[in-house]
């Protein structure tokens, strides 16, 4: 069987990362398997954050080795992040583009075909043509929420890795947000959650 066709989205064994002597990952083993929705559970500051830029390749752990999609997070960083969606703790999208725009660059980052097509998918699919208001700074928490799945989904990755993403939101936003990633998992994409909410680690 070759790596890109482990039943393993996530394989990490023994990840530690150390900043100075700042030690922020101990021995971190995890798997998740595909098409699953893993709770990553932890008090803030506790390395998740860390944790999830090694798994797709933005760090490079001190020690420890691993795969992401089948692929080696030391050696193949570049072909991970063509296939997975990281949604940052913070909101990190330009406040004074619309949502369009937004979402645009980010498809030209990632170089998607059909871009146009594709934005207007992502914006119909996740409700956010009407209603929202026509600036990224004026949304409310649950809008720039699913303006940031969005953006993860626009290059239909195979693995969503989400850091703490429903912080500072309703909870009705929050609900409609686990609704939609049931809904992605019931179509094989895997997905990792952050979160210091037992009530959210309980629906992983």
């Amino acid at each position: 069987m070759s790596a890109q066709n482990s039943p393993w989205a996530i394989d990490v064994r023994g990840l530690n990362k150390h900043f100075g002597d700042k030690h922020v990952v101990n021995d971190l083993s995890m798997r998740v398997g595909r098409g699953e929705i893993f709770g990553f559970l932890g008090p803030n500051g506790s390395g998740k954050t860390t944790s999830i830029r090694i798994m797709c390749g933005l760090l490079t752990p001190s020690s420890g080795a691993g795969t992401c999609l089948g692929y080696d997070i030391r050696k193949q960083s570049g072909e991970i992040k063509r296939r997975v969606g990281y949604m940052t703790q913070r909101f990190s999208f330009w406040e004074d583009l619309s949502i369009r725009e937004n979402l645009d660059f980010v498809a030209r980052l990632y170089r998607v075909p059909d871009r146009r097509e594709a934005v207007e998918r992502a914006v119909e699919g996740l409700g956010l043509g009407g209603g929202a208001p026509p600036r990224a700074g004026s949304l409310s928490g649950g809008w720039k929420q699913r303006l940031a799945l969005a953006a993860c989904m626009l290059h239909q990755p195979e693995l969503l890795l989400l850091d703490e993403p429903t912080a500072g939101v309703d909870p009705g936003a929050r609900r409609d947000f686990w609704e939609e990633l049931h809904a992605l998992a019931a179509r094989g994409i895997s997905v990792l959650v952050s979160t210091h909410y037992m009530d959210e680690a309980e629906r992983c």
